[in-house]
């Protein structure tokens, strides 16, 4: 439970991850739309070290190279990762060895984007209000891409919660939906057993009965995803049309990173709503808030990171490989506006240049 008395987005973790962290090279991004913040959680291989960043509501994010794409409650802001400013940020210079600055950002209007993937063909996105994938423009506020075979027509009437997206060889292969359902808010009544993971290639139903699904992804070949109702990490058996349960996790879980065996998962408290109130994890009531690590070979947990203030949900969890202490700029700040760079050099602007 959330314990008021302590700090902003205080946390505690097992022994475990500082060197887990460490010995990965790696550190961690996760979206809480709930506080409205980026959280960046690193590690110097003794204790984990977080950066809060604000952003409005932010959802699903997405990593490619050196581009980092984050989904807002009305755009999608895109950011690139500029090491020579990290060196020469004037608030920490020679502390990060990593700086996301903003640099572009795409007015989609409130569409509720949910998971993002950058592509071939452009970033590409689910746009749960619409109940489609789309891809972004500079022309519109979305292009439609695809839509479930059970959605009829695209209106802004979030019918089946579609929400979850895997890539398979860089294109949009499998998703996630609460429902197959093709009215306003359909899926509602049997959230608990009418989530659907589907074929965007064939358009084949590949799993069905599901709690809540969450968050697919494909790794070496294999299809997992989460069932958020149920707190559970699975793997899909697309030929048999089931799944196996990996681990077990006390949370409402969404968000799921991989470096190596590792799994990062998100979990979240339950919001005292009618959407989630009477799931069975809220009878239960051993919620936690933060991010659980699973050795994916075995399913065991080995370790956790658990907030007890400010942050009460996760919404993504990004890994971010060889940076063991990067930062990134929100756009609320205006000292992003003052950073700077070209191909050839960098340059942070004098104090005022915002205005």
């Amino acid at each position: 439970m959330m314990d008021p008395k302590q700090p902003p987005f205080s946390c505690s973790y097992t022994p475990e991850i500082p060197e887990l962290l460490a010995g990965l090279n790696c550190s961690l991004a996760l979206s809480t739309y709930q506080a409205g913040k980026v959280i960046f959680l690193s590690s110097d291989g003794e204790q984990l070290n977080q950066l809060p960043r604000t952003f409005d509501t932010p959802m699903g994010m997405a990593l490619e190279g050196s581009r980092m794409a984050i989904a807002t409650k009305h755009e999608i802001v895109v950011l690139a990762n500029e090491p020579r400013l990290a060196s020469t940020y004037p608030n920490k210079p020679d502390w990060y060895d990593a700086l996301y600055v903003p640099r572009s950002t795409y007015y989609c209007g409130a569409i509720d984007a949910h998971d993002l993937a950058f592509t071939p063909d452009g970033l590409v996105g689910v746009n749960t209000l619409f109940s489609c994938l789309f891809r972004l423009d500079d022309g519109f506020n979305f292009v439609p891409i695809w839509r479930p075979p059970f959605i009829s027509s695209l209106a802004p009437q979030d019918r089946c919660h579609l929400n979850g997206m895997a890539l398979q060889d860089g294109k949009p292969r499998y998703v996630t939906a609460q429902g197959r359902t093709d009215s306003v808010q359909g899926w509602r009544p049997d959230k608990l057993t009418g989530g659907v993971l589907v074929d965007v290639d064939s358009n084949d139903i590949l799993l069905h009965g599901l709690a809540m699904p969450h968050s697919p992804r494909v790794y070496d070949g294999e299809v997992y995803l989460l069932l958020s109702a149920s707190g559970e990490l699975v793997h899909a058996d697309l030929t048999k049309g089931s799944y196996d349960t990996v681990a077990r996790i006390p949370g409402f879980v969404r968000g799921m990173g991989r470096i190596g065996d590792y799994l990062f998962v998100g979990s979240s408290h339950l919001r005292k709503t009618h959407t989630f109130g009477d799931l069975p994890l809220a009878a239960a009531g051993a919620t936690f808030c933060g991010v659980m690590v699973i050795h994916l070979p075995t399913g065991a947990v080995v370790g956790q990171i658990k907030y007890v203030n400010s942050c009460s949900e996760i919404y993504d969890v990004l890994v971010l490989p060889d940076m063991r202490r990067p930062g990134i700029l929100g756009t609320e700040s205006p000292i992003f506006r003052r950073a700077l760079s070209t191909p050839e050099t960098t340059y942070w602007g004098k104090e005022g240049d915002e205005a």
